[in-house]
């Protein structure tokens, strides 16, 4: 009876385990389309005016590295301390109750960690979010260069950042990583620092360094395996793409910043608008 006992909870703990990790196993692969159009269709399209210059240091798409540098307006209004704010902090951790977060980026990333639960993956925490610039160069003078940049040139200065742990092992191995690996694009966000990508980023791999850039874009550098910088010079040169998402159409629009330029956006559509932080304006029209 012993020796039954005995396999029939093997057997219990090989059925759990795979459930567990089925999402692992099996992959599914995303319903992305991309198609490069290289021009900007005038018709049937309601004209705005946008002053780019104005644009272009503000965003969700904006790069922020050693060259390029956050600009005040790129900074994230709408910054909330995490800890006070119990409706945006289900379903994953705080390492300390100073963690400062973008509200709207805490609000996806609240829905990510829920789908991560739904496959059992529940072991998250975020360890470190948005940084004043007075934070940043604290941190930079006691870490150096090898561990923080300067202030004003991290991606932590925008609000848009945030660096996820997991309670169970360091991120490049946890189930944790790994799903968000996975799945983090689905939710608007990336893995801003990925190993293959350091002789792009010039940042070392960072797992637990996630970015929020919003749908469609996250879905196009995943796909094409991207890095923040390879895609936005995608988008200098092809100027226009249309992205199906799972059902759901977005164009994507690249415009070089002037004064003041005509934007062409289809009557009675939801758009965005983000600068790359450098010389461009991105247009996204959601149909």
């Amino acid at each position: 009876m012993k020796k039954w006992g005995f396999l029939i909870c093997i057997v219990a703990v090989g059925y759990i385990f795979s459930r567990s990790t089925a999402w692992l196993q099996e992959p599914t692969e995303p319903m992305i389309e991309i198609q490069y159009t290289n021009e900007i269709h005038t018709q049937y399209a309601q004209t705005i005016h946008v002053d780019m210059k104005n644009e272009v240091h503000k965003g969700n798409l904006l790069l922020v590295n050693s060259e390029y540098p956050v600009h005040p307006e790129g900074m994230r209004t709408d910054i909330v301390n995490l800890a006070e704010q119990n409706e945006l902090v289900r379903g994953y951790g705080l390492m300390d109750q100073n963690i400062m977060l973008s509200r709207y980026v805490a609000q996806a990333f609240e829905k990510m960690v829920e789908a991560a639960g739904h496959d059992d993956v529940r072991y998250f925490i975020i360890s470190s979010g948005y940084r004043d610039l007075a934070e940043q160069a604290r941190l930079y003078e006691q870490k150096g260069l090898d561990y923080a940049l300067p202030p004003g040139h991290s991606e932590h200065n925008l609000g848009l950042s945030v660096d996820v742990g997991s309670t169970l092992a360091a991120m490049s191995e946890a189930p944790e990583g790994a799903w968000l690996e996975q799945n983090a694009w689905k939710y608007g966000f990336i893995l801003r620092y990925p190993k293959d990508k350091v002789h792009i980023t010039g940042i070392q791999y960072e797992p637990c360094h996630f970015r929020y850039v919003g749908l469609p874009h996250s879905a196009v550098m995943y796909q094409r395996n991207l890095a923040l910088e390879q895609y936005l010079e995608l988008l200098k040169d092809k100027k226009s793409l249309t992205v199906d998402v799972e059902s759901q159409t977005y164009h994507v629009h690249y415009y070089t910043a002037s004064r003041e330029q005509a934007v062409y956006i289809p009557e009675n559509r939801s758009y965005e608008i983000s600068g790359d932080n450098m010389d461009g304006v991105v247009v996204t029209v959601k149909e």
